[in-house]
């Protein structure tokens, strides 16, 4: 009874941390993005270059990493012992949790430099779930502070 527990809480903490991922992706807008007016402008991409978008931290992994980790923890030694590695379960298991959640949430992304129509340069890094190449005529949109390369 107490593994089908511990599974149950395992896949628990999945999918909170699955449900924290957030998208940087081109094609994805928030709830509160939409409706709203955009600038666009006109450029040609100059280069593209592979990057590492890094993961949340939002701490929802580290608490939830604790919990498991002081029930793990609660379940060995006895006594005083018993406090002790329920203690050390949940520091160990925040820890882990954390790493987890960033690990997880961490996406692959392009840093797309574009020549725009007026001469300037303009860097954006976004999710690499498209695929730019240089010389390929490309929009930016910009609002609220969110600037994206698209097609």
């Amino acid at each position: 009874m107490k593994n089908q527990f511990h599974v149950g809480v395992v896949l628990m903490c999945a999918a909170v941390l699955a449900g924290c991922a957030s998208s940087n992706s081109g094609g994805v807008y928030s709830r509160e993005q939409t409706r709203q007016a955009q600038t666009v402008k006109m450029g040609v991409v100059e280069s593209v270059r592979s990057v590492k978008i890094e993961g949340t931290r939002s701490g929802i992994g580290a608490a939830t990493g604790a919990v498991v980790g002081g029930v793990a923890g609660s379940e060995l030694g006895g006594g005083k012992g018993k406090v002790l590695t329920t203690v050390v379960g949940a520091v160990a298991g925040g820890l882990a949790g954390a790493a987890v959640e960033e690990g997880v949430t961490r996406k692959d992304g392009l840093e797309i430099t574009v020549r725009l129509d007026n001469g300037a340069l303009l860097a954006v890094v976004q999710e690499a779930d498209e695929a730019f190449h240089p010389g390929e005529r490309v929009r930016i949109l910009e609002s609220g502070g969110v600037t994206r390369v698209s097609h």
